[in-house]
């Protein structure tokens, strides 16, 4: 049966999902929505911050406010980050390069997934800053040097290291869609070092790229020797626990994200907001801290926020809104988290980000 998309305005993130469910392949929106076997954690991770409620300050004299912030020291008009995604041409013909625009335009930060469909070259000429680039550990040390040379040469101000992914959990929509590339789709980082084609399989060709090519056992060595290896900021993203943060921090990170990779690795890991507090109290000044999955609504930022995070990364709302109306979608997409953030803080009493603390998550 053909999804309906949601009649009158798109006014918010799950008025995107719909409308992008309707404009696309279903093997394509299933790979941007589905998660790891069950889904549990995938339902989690919004669920957990919907139950997070805000014990809101009234009489605080609170007028006009500001929600800019730095990361990694660099400017940014919100503490909404665009989260590294994979194969955005799925979504929309210009890819990587309208969401890079989009990011600009909104003057916050941009990361790239080295899973693009687009070259990070043409696509960091179209970033604003911060520009980030998201790496994996090949098995191949040399592809992985090669990679991280590239992005340095291209312009990316940091480096994003996944390390919730030495082998790809399995994701039941791909395998039972047969999940492929499109024909013209590639891995565009990867063709010049023979790497840009998904194998054709029964089954997620993802799957299996990532079983052939992945570093399985990824280790606090790879993260010394990536710090070693580049003049550029390491931030370590998909991080569940805090002591693994914290040593994060003490092997050269700069930063971590408290992710599960959007639910789509582990399943029943616990959703990033029961995490989150426990990173930040382990992490403490050693490192900025970082959190994604299961972020829909501005309030749910500032209750990331509350809970000791700097910012938050979002990925699926922005798939959503290039699947709907390509740069503009994804604008609009984070235009609709600014405005519901700063109604929030109106409201909770505050008139910037410092205000935000964990006191209004309890009475």
């Amino acid at each position: 049966m053909a999804t309906l998309e949601p009649s009158g305005p798109l006014l918010n993130v799950a008025d995107y999902a719909l409308a992008a469910a309707a404009r696309i392949p279903k093997e394509a929106f299933d790979y941007y929505e589905g998660g790891a076997l069950d889904e549990l954690t995938l339902r989690e991770n919004t669920d957990g911050w919907t139950r997070l409620k805000l014990y809101y300050r009234v009489l605080a004299g609170v007028a006009a406010r500001d929600l800019s912030t730095t990361v990694l020291g660099q400017p940014v008009s919100l503490p909404i980050l665009v989260a590294p995604t994979a194969f955005h041409k799925l979504a929309c013909e210009e890819g990587e390069i309208a969401t890079a625009r989009a990011a600009r335009a909104a003057r916050t930060g941009f990361i790239l997934s080295s899973l693009s469909n687009t070259a990070m070259e043409p696509v960091f000429a179209q970033a604003g800053s911060p520009r980030w680039f998201q790496l994996y550990i090949y098995k191949d040390r040399e592809v992985t040097r090669a990679l991280l040379q590239r992005a340095e040469a291209a312009g990316a101000e940091a480096i994003v290291l996944t390390v919730d992914a030495p082998g790809l959990g399995t994701r039941e929509r791909d395998v039972r869609n047969n999940f492929q590339l499109p024909e013209g789709l590639v891995v565009a980082n990867l063709c010049s070092l023979g790497k840009g084609g998904l194998p054709e399989v029964q089954g997620s060709g993802l799957a299996v790229y990532v079983r052939t090519n992945f570093k399985q056992d990824l280790g606090f060595a790879d993260l010394d020797w990536l710090c070693h290896s580049t003049h550029l900021p390491v931030v370590v993203k998909g991080v569940c626990r805090g002591e693994d943060a914290r040593r994060a921090a003490e092997h050269g990170a700069k930063a971590v994200v408290v992710s599960n990779h959007g639910g789509r690795q582990l399943d029943t890991a616990p959703a990033t907001c029961e995490v989150l507090p426990h990173v930040v109290a382990a992490a403490g000044d050693l490192c900025e801290v970082y959190v994604d999955s299961g972020i829909r609504r501005g309030s749910d930022v500032l209750k990331a926020i509350a809970l000791g995070a700097r910012a938050v990364l979002v990925g699926r709302p922005i798939l959503w809104g290039l699947c709907v109306a390509g740069e503009k979608g994804a604008l609009r997409v984070l235009e609709i988290l600014r405005r519901e953030l700063d109604e929030a803080m109106l409201l909770c009493g505050c008139a910037k980000l410092s205000d935000i603390d964990v006191t209004l998550l309890h009475p």
